[in-house]
């Protein structure tokens, strides 16, 4: 039996990035075609569409967290 292959931190981090970003186009897309007065189905689907791109953003931190790219704090205390 062969003993598993190691994980790429490095390539699930870019992995992360990638999803991130096209989440990030999914909402800019959306801005580009809405509406001068949003409607109900609008404000539901930006909903949606921010909460994927803000779990696409946490992936993508904890990532860059296991690749070792812990960032300190940048709140100011």
């Amino acid at each position: 039996m062969t003993d598993p292959q190691p994980v790429d931190q490095r390539e699930l981090l870019r992995q992360a990035a990638a999803a991130h970003t096209a989440a990030s186009q999914d909402v800019e897309t959306f801005l580009r075609r809405l509406p001068e007065v949003p409607d109900a189905a609008d404000i539901t689907e930006y909903a949606t569409l921010l909460s994927r791109e803000e779990r696409a953003r946490g992936d993508r931190q904890d990532a860059a967290d296991a690749a070792g790219l812990q960032l300190p704090s940048m709140e100011s205390e």
